[in-house]
């Protein structure tokens, strides 16, 4: 290679993968540890979803409730066990203690629950209930139904809140420097989205074993031994990863200085929870935040069961259901990883944070009016689909697959970075009672919220078919309402980041002044 090349191709190459070599020893086990995280919630966002959907007496309309009246109220009760619990243990132990616990629940699951699921599920009662009770209000029915499926699904909810916003971006905002956050932020993504590409084959692997077993074999059972088996395995690699970076990385006075994480621990003020949702209703910066996150999980539940109604229709067994959400997910794994290889860390540097965080509502505006487009005028192009030799209903579901797929990948490539991005520049008390707040209850809050609008539609109208042209209208509304929230942040972003940085400089300075004459000596 010319020298006159040399130079051009290392700026290719930092565009491409910015990590320094030397910080190889700090980011490589952080992205590992949002590996396993991540493999966990693929694995149990596809079980979830395929358990509950095709249960008996269950169906897309069971979502809406399950997310109002199931992982909402258990969000807030973790987020005041966190909080507590955040005030009495050291943050190793926090951190060990939670993954624990889904660790234990989902063993219970296995060896218990499923095991007497027929005993436990109160079919008759539900029965009589639905007798009794509008159509509209079958997806309630059905989480009583089915209530230990239910619980499953709210503890697999709960561990993407948990065990990846608040466990994981909390310790890698808490060890991570602004500066490194710029380079590291935008690839970290790249061990979560390979873990999605390596759990799907394995879901459509464990899912299609119904194919192998002999006729009466609880083939369904069997998958699911081998999904908590994995769920289990890589929970305890989580907690080791986290082990190692706590004894090796931030030991290392390069990537983690004591002194100063001390000192941030001595000037956070104590304050209840009550102080702290106070605090946070005062600050505007904060506020946008939240208006983001809210509009993501509003937004992208509304569109998610319509298109789940339409999965149920072709695929009504579990077995198919969750090897069909394995290939989406391996999809969507390999589109979001080439995303952050070649695409976020490049946006976010060369055109700031506010372009980058605007990319995904944008992503979500394009594709649902294409998806809700489709669905709502598809007897109409019934002459035009015969001649594809293919169904309405197989498109609707390929439809939404891809709209799926596009808004998730730019979610993790851009919106979890620039999210995670904005949390740096508060000072320590905004970031832990703050990311506590919007990251288990706001988020949880946006999905609810998107899941109480489907659920009273489908009280009013009956049907997820009836209600798809008011869910696109809502859908357009909230997108506008979030891209507004976005550029209004941005600005406030850019401020804030900028004091900050001044202010370690004129303390670096400060310290320099300060230092005896033969301290170099």
């Amino acid at each position: 290679m010319s020298t006159a090349t040399q130079p051009e191709f290392g700026k290719w190459r930092s565009r491409i993968w910015p990590i320094h070599l030397w910080e190889l020893k700090k980011f490589i086990p952080m992205a590992l540890m949002l590996f396993f995280i991540n493999f966990n919630y693929t694995v149990l966002r596809d079980t979830k979803d395929s358990l509950v959907v095709t249960a008996p007496g269950s169906g897309a309309e069971a979502l809406p409730f399950l997310k109002v009246w199931g992982v909402l109220p258990f969000a807030i009760l973790f987020m005041i066990i966190y909080s507590k619990l955040s005030n009495i243990f050291s943050k190793p132990k926090l951190f060990y203690t939670m993954i624990s616990i889904f660790i234990g629940f989902f063993a219970f699951f296995l060896l218990v629950l499923y095991p007497n699921r027929d005993a436990l599920h109160p079919h008759q009662f539900c029965d009589n209930l639905q007798a009794y009770l509008p159509a509209g209000f079958k997806g309630l029915v059905a989480i009583i139904r089915n209530w230990t499926y239910s619980l499953f699904y709210v503890m697999s909810e709960l561990w993407g809140s948990v065990a990846l916003s608040l466990l994981f971006w909390g310790f890698a905002n808490d060890t991570t420097k602004t500066s490194e956050s710029k380079r590291f932020y935008g690839v970290f993504g790249l061990g979560a989205n390979i873990a999605m590409m390596f759990s799907g084959p394995l879901i459509i692997h464990f899912s299609r074993i119904r194919d192998k077993v002999a006729p009466g074999v609880d083939a369904v059972g069997m998958t699911l031994n081998y999904m908590i088996a994995l769920f289990t395995f890589a929970a305890i690699m989580t907690m080791v990863v986290y082990w190692w970076i706590n004894k090796n990385v931030l030991t290392d006075t390069r990537f983690y200085n004591p002194a100063e994480q001390q000192k941030a621990k001595k000037e956070k003020p104590k304050m209840s929870l009550k102080e702290s949702f106070s605090y946070l209703a005062k600050s505007r910066y904060v506020g946008l935040l939240c208006i983001i996150v809210l509009s993501y999980g509003v937004c992208i539940n509304l569109v998610e069961v319509t298109w789940k109604g339409q999965l149920k229709l072709q695929y009504s067994n579990m077995n198919d259901y969750n090897a069909f959400m394995g290939e989406f997910s391996f999809l969507t794994g390999t589109v979001t990883a080439l995303l952050m290889l070649f695409v976020s860390g490049n946006v976010i540097r060369r055109f700031g944070w506010t372009t980058a965080a605007l990319i995904t509502p944008t992503v979500l505006l394009i594709t649902g009016v294409g998806f809700f487009t489709f669905i709502i005028f598809k007897d109409a192009l019934a002459g035009v689909i015969a001649a594809l030799g293919t169904t309405p209903l197989l498109l609707a579901v390929l439809f939404g697959q891809a709209q799926n797929i596009a808004s998730k990948a730019t979610k993790y490539s851009l919106f979890d970075p620039t999210k995670e991005m904005a949390y740096i520049p508060l000072d320590q008390e905004a970031k832990v009672k703050g990311k506590a707040a919007i990251d288990v209850v706001g988020a949880r809050l946006g999905k609810s919220g998107g899941a109480f609008i489907n659920q009273v539609l489908i009280l009013l109208f009956g049907s997820l078919s009836a209600i798809t042209p008011y869910v696109a209208v809502i859908s357009i509304l909230m997108i506008l309402g979030w891209m507004r929230a976005t550029k209004a942040l941005g600005s406030r972003f850019q401020v804030l980041n900028h004091e900050k940085e001044e202010q370690a400089k004129a303390e670096a300075a400060a310290a320099v002044k300060a230092e005896p004459a033969g301290a170099a000596n």
